[in-house]
């Protein structure tokens, strides 16, 4: 392991789940991480939110649930200048899917055609560019041909396991960001000997709770695309033992692949890494604002900005 550097003057970018499954909570949430940096660690910066609506039937991942209207989701997003990332990371489409006049929709509404700029720089960008979190490359060429301006992220949903498909996915020109299988989290040896442009197209996923071992990923992903292409299949059965008791942050920070806070300003942020991927989006309200408070809230301050939220009357947290 190469020796660690100076994390001085580094930010991390965290990239939040929830696009339109929290828009409640990040209309709460923002104003406050506005209105007061002084609550959040002054190293660390929201990189993008990330989701998809209901019956979307290019997302994939997870099966989307929110149900706040496009135009108000993307307002929120542009009056706090941060980038809007659609996942649309359905791994079955083909070319008939295509032409899914409520997907093409969304994409016109959050192409980045119109060249408007913020009062804020995101990740050295003068203007807050939305993105796309894509495995189809047919989709991904329908995209970048119908409504360019869109980034695009390599979803985990591919499940990169192997280090060099991995590299070999790092060095596609398409690709802003590449989100690696979460095993490949403490791989520090072949990580650190990325060379710099390819360190800052990694974008860890922090915050899985999957079992480290697990041979399925790749199945239950292929289950969640077929649900959102309106398939009559049964449910993904998880052989985990642990999965029936649903998702426990406290058992996620036991995983080997688990990413902290300090993991990040001791590990990562030195060694030239800085994007950081916050899974959550079939999860509650609640669990993700735990998320906020333990990534990006200090300590002295995450009962204050906790009770803020909680008292927070049109906020339905559970």
């Amino acid at each position: 392991m190469q020796a660690e550097k100076s994390s001085e003057n580094r930010i991390a970018y965290y990239h939040l789940p929830g696009l339109f499954e929290f828009y409640d909570l990040y209309k709460a949430f923002l104003p406050l991480y506005r209105g007061h940096r002084e609550y959040f660690y002054d190293w660390s910066e929201i990189g993008s939110i990330y989701g998809a609506p209901a019956d979307c039937p290019w997302g994939g991942g997870r099966v989307g649930f929110g149900d706040e209207p496009a135009e108000n989701v993307r307002a929120l997003m542009r009056e706090y200048g941060i980038s809007a990332r659609l996942t649309f990371s359905n791994s079955l489409l083909k070319e008939g899917h295509l032409s899914d006049r409520r997907c093409n929709r969304l994409c016109a509404l959050f192409a980045n055609g119109d060249g408007e700029k913020t009062d804020r720089v995101l990740n050295n960008h003068d203007i807050v560019e939305n993105g796309i979190i894509i495995t189809s490359d047919l989709l991904m060429d329908h995209i970048k041909s119908k409504y360019p301006g869109f980034y695009f992220v390599s979803s985990t949903t591919k499940v990169l396991t192997e280090f060099g498909q991995f590299e070999e996915e790092l060095k596609r020109g398409e690709f802003r960001y590449v989100v690696p299988d979460f095993r490949l989290n403490k791989e520090f040896d072949h990580l650190f000997a990325l060379p710099d442009a390819l360190k800052q197209k990694v974008e860890f996923l922090c915050n899985e709770c999957c079992n480290f071992n697990c041979m399925q990923r790749g199945k239950c992903y292929e289950n969640v695309s077929r649900k959102s292409l309106g398939e009559d299949c049964a449910d993904h059965v998880c052989p985990s033992a642990q999965a029936g008791r649903g998702y426990r942050f406290s058992e996620a920070m036991q995983n080997p692949g688990f990413i902290g806070v300090d993991d990040i300003r001791n590990t990562y942020l030195p060694n030239g890494f800085s994007q950081f991927k916050i899974e959550g989006r079939s999860l509650g309200s609640a669990l993700i604002l735990e998320f906020l408070l333990y990534y990006m809230t200090r300590p002295e301050h995450q009962l204050k900005v906790r009770e803020e939220i909680y008292l927070d009357s049109n906020l339905d947290l559970f």
